[in-house]
């Protein structure tokens, strides 16, 4: 009877304590590796820290550089283009090739696999991708030329006023995609009832969804926004692989900013400061998702 009360007395204390052990390893390494990092770049920032880090504390004399440097507001001007046009068009065209989908069409997985399939592909490859294609000398204003068309023009790649735009021409191709099965599945998630019984009274397909559907997917929006906003803060390997930033500094955005200022240039505090600026774009838009969603459940 002991030996049966320790066996289950020992069970008991592994199911409590062997998740603790196994979860630890990956708790500390988040802690010191993201937490710990953050910090410390914070205070880098309030340095005047060069080629390597110094810690005197300096105030914010970083940041009152960083404010007067006009490479910094063409890369927070270009951030917001390129996030506006980003977040647009990629939850509008989301949206349409998800209702198309919802349609119950014939090949509806091989559609979706088209379109998911850029997902698939890291920004490198996709930034690599549509350097060729939009590269006057190789690309489309190459082939267009080939077949007859000599007057035929696109380097907006080599563009000083357009380069920005080739930027937002690879993000939407590649996350487009993410979205619409984001939306698929809030369309999948409707109740059909709700529909039927519009379709009773008479509403037609486009008013059902402008009154019905689509006003439900407004969780789907939300996040949809959340995420694209955060991907495009931190865009950084698409423009480095498409653009390099040029020409010139034409589409550099903040994260290009800080890690040429950081590990180019050797103004590590500079970087820094241009770092936490990034974060506390993003943390603007994340506290507020978080206050909203502990709102909800909590009135839920």
């Amino acid at each position: 009877m002991s030996t049966a009360t320790g066996s289950s007395r020992f069970f008991s204390f592994m199911e409590v304590v062997l998740p603790k052990v196994v979860v630890a390893p990956s708790f500390v390494a988040m802690v010191v590796f993201i937490y710990g990092f953050i910090i410390w770049t914070a205070y880098i920032s309030l340095t005047k820290s060069t080629f390597l880090p110094v810690y005197k504390f300096a105030g914010l004399m970083q940041y009152g550089k960083l404010v007067h440097i006009d490479r910094w507001w063409v890369a927070c001007g270009n951030l917001l283009v390129f996030g506006v046009l980003f977040i647009l068009i990629c939850t509008m065209l989301g949206l349409l090739l998800a209702i198309f989908l919802d349609q119950k069409i014939r090949m509806e997985g091989v559609l979706r696999t088209i379109y998911l399939y850029p997902l698939a592909l890291s920004f490198v490859v996709t930034g690599t991708a549509w350097k060729w294609i939009l590269n006057p000398g190789l690309g489309l204003e190459h082939l267009m030329h080939q077949m007859g068309f000599s007057t035929f023009t696109f380097d907006w790649l080599v563009n000083s006023d357009m380069a920005i735009y080739t930027v937002v021409i690879a993000g939407v191709w590649q996350s487009t995609g993410f979205v619409m099965a984001m939306f698929l599945a809030g369309l999948r998630g409707i109740d059909d009832s709700i529909i039927k019984a519009a379709q009773v009274d008479g509403a037609g397909l486009v008013r059902i969804y402008r009154k019905i559907i689509i006003p439900s997917l407004r969780p789907v929006f939300f996040s949809s926004f959340i995420i694209l906003t955060h991907i495009a803060i931190k865009s950084f390997d698409l423009i480095v692989v498409l653009t390099q930033g040029g020409p010139g500094y034409s589409s550099d955005v903040p994260a290009t900013f800080m890690y040429d200022y950081s590990f180019t240039r050797g103004r590590l505090g500079l970087g820094a400061a241009s770092a936490m600026m990034m974060f506390f774009m993003v943390m603007a838009i994340i506290v507020p998702y978080l206050y909203s969603e502990l709102r909800s459940r909590k009135n839920g």
